[in-house]
């Protein structure tokens, strides 16, 4: 028969090893995110002088044709100059229906693109933070605004998950809440 101390070793064991895993977990390297719609602080420019007031805000769209409104329209002034937000290349630059675009791709499979921008760059031109990229043109809304917009792998996302105006999201625990009355 085995004694009380025979007994528990499994258990102490088991705590023994779940404890080493916890503390190599915590004091180990962990991998960081490269970019902002994942969590990290946002790392890019605006692309327009300040201030930087917003004129509509992006929604979402329900599907990938659905309406939404897939960036955001920043109030500006006539002949503003348009910056880099972040290192990039240039993607595209001429027109689309009426208007001039530029875009720009960059790391992390983010796209930013820009409207109505008029811009003497060539697509494969390399561009840092902060360079001027073109002059903003009337056209778009009713006053004058820059059409910001920003692709992910090829999906919408906010131009505000790296400009810094959306803060990181906290998840509450629900169970251990009191119902409210």
């Amino acid at each position: 028969m085995l004694s009380s101390f025979a007994a528990a070793r499994p258990t102490r064991l088991s705590r023994l090893v779940i404890l080493s895993v916890l503390l190599s977990a915590s004091v180990s390297p962990v991998p960081t995110v490269t970019h902002a719609a994942a969590g990290t602080t946002a790392s890019w420019a605006w692309p327009v002088p300040v201030p930087h007031p917003i004129e509509r805000p992006f929604i979402a769209p329900e599907s990938a044709y659905g309406a939404g409104h897939r960036g955001i329209d920043i109030s500006s002034t006539d002949e503003a100059v348009v910056t880099a937000p972040a290192d990039g290349v240039v993607y595209f630059a001429g027109v689309v229906v009426d208007r001039p675009v530029l875009s720009i791709a960059h790391a992390d499979g983010l796209v930013s693109s820009y409207e109505p921008v008029e811009s003497d760059l060539a697509q494969g031109t390399t561009v840092r933070r902060g360079d001027n990229v073109g002059h903003l043109l009337p056209g778009h809304c009713s006053s004058i605004c820059l059409h910001f917009g920003v692709r992910l792998y090829g999906q919408y996302v906010s131009p505000l998950n790296y400009l810094g105006g959306i803060p990181p999201s906290v998840l509450l625990p629900t169970r251990s809440l009191p119902l409210p009355p």
